[in-house]
């Protein structure tokens, strides 16, 4: 947990900096791909899901560990080639899980998050699952268990191999030459995220393009067929903590709703998308049918709201930093409360962009969160030691953040919806 938490205290910056950078290149060069609150919704996405890992909320059905201890028929030689051969072993999981997260309804909540942005950007890449709790793949790193390959160098290699996968998320980079017969590529990854009919469910690898190759997904990008990002079915909000549940929440309603006990076992592990007949005629939910003619979701945002969520999402970056770098001053179970704020954090400030009119309500539920922290305990997690202010810094940030949150809904609230043609 603690290392973990330092290693992404120093990706963030890092992260941030490219996004921010991406966005100005885009301006300079006249070919802007980042909007602005959809940036922020991917980044708060990405600071919930890296919350939700560095806390550890996830249960591994069957651990690495165990399938070594068991299952190992040999043991590579430490060195370089033991590294190696774990980068490969997680790149065919990888290839594996992603499949199966797009082709089979239950999994696709997992990763219906990474999809959901309607452009394609460095920002987007950051868009994190938290629904995944169990996790229940390891088995697709069989491989590299019956090579005897260590869990602590699978733990190095991991992050590692996750960090990777961030560059290739661009619009500003062409076909990359012989490159693009070895890794994946941007060209590579502007397919998959693609709704076309000519690119949907292809290009599943992670860092090399051969997986797809090798087991027929592979699909070129075509100069004839401009791509165009999201999810077929738009999510239509800037919270990343609904759009995790939103396929999830869709699923047990058709269940319920279906008339058939077949239907209702059946439908969650049938191809992603699968409705029951009688479910889809009652109760419809919007498709895009022609991809090169829909409105991309806008929520009416002002040049105050969004001085305002760049204000929220600075604040949640140092509140998250804080914490990743003090977890074992901050000790448990503190750590799991700093990490339930954080969460009521992003809810009630996405909300907010959402332009949702019961945001302040969230607001309210952080306020009291947030003030019951500071007065039982005298300090914000130990922050004072950090400086002597810290108590009053923090009482004037959320007795603000409701101000402002009462002000964007009752005063500023020119709710620009999109509607579902």
């Amino acid at each position: 947990m603690e290392t973990y938490g330092k290693i992404i205290l120093i990706a963030m910056p890092v992260f941030l900096l490219l996004v921010l950078f991406e966005k100005w290149y885009g301006w300079y060069r006249g070919k802007e791909t980042v909007r602005t609150l959809d940036m922020i919704s991917s980044l708060s996405s990405g600071v919930t899901n890296v919350t939700k890992d560095v806390l550890g909320l996830g249960i591994a059905v069957i651990s690495y560990e165990w399938m070594v201890e068991k299952l190992a028929i040999t043991q590579v030689p430490s060195g370089a080639l033991t590294y190696f051969i774990a980068f490969i072993a997680l790149d065919f999981a990888g290839y594996w899980i992603h499949r199966i997260a797009h082709e089979y309804n239950f999994f696709w909540n997992n990763h219906i998050i990474h999809h959901s942005s309607e452009d394609f950007n460095l920002a987007c890449a950051l868009r994190q699952s938290i629904s995944s709790i169990v996790k229940i793949f390891t088995i697709f790193l069989l491989p590299a268990a019956l090579l005897g390959v260590p869990g602590q160098v699978v733990a190095i290699v991991a992050p590692l191999h996750l960090f990777a996968q961030f560059w290739y998320h661009t619009q500003h980079i062409d076909k990359m030459g012989f490159l693009e017969k070895i890794i994946v590529t941007p060209s590579h990854h502007r397919v998959h995220h693609a709704i076309n009919k000519e690119y949907m469910d292809k290009n599943y690898g992670q860092i090399f393009i051969f997986w797809d190759k090798m087991f027929g997904t592979y699909q070129e990008e075509l100069p004839t067929v401009p791509a165009v990002y999201g999810i077929t079915r738009p999510v239509h909000t800037w919270n990343p903590i609904k759009i995790n549940f939103m396929h999830l929440w869709l699923l047990i309603k058709d269940a319920w709703h279906a008339q058939s006990w077949k239907d209702k076992f059946r439908i969650w592990l049938m191809p992603t998308g699968w409705r029951p007949a009688d479910v889809a005629e009652k109760y419809p939910v919007y498709k895009i049918e022609d991809v090169y003619h829909f409105q991309k979701y806008e929520s009416g945002n002002t040049k105050t709201l969004l001085t305002w969520a760049w204000i929220q999402m600075v604040s949640t970056l140092l509140l998250i930093s804080y914490c990743f770098g003090n977890i074992a001053a901050i000790g448990s179970p503190d750590i799991f409360i700093y990490g339930g704020f954080i969460f009521l954090q992003v809810y009630a400030f996405t909300e907010l962009m959402d332009r949702n009119k019961y945001a302040w309500i969230w607001e309210i539920f952080k306020f009291v969160f947030g003030i019951t922290v500071l007065i039982r305990t005298g300090d914000w997690f130990g922050m004072s030691n950090l400086f002597n202010g810290a108590f009053y810094a923090m009482t004037t940030y959320l007795v603000l953040s409701l101000f402002v949150a009462f002000y964007f809904s009752w005063i500023e609230n020119p709710r620009a919806v999109q509607t579902e043609k």
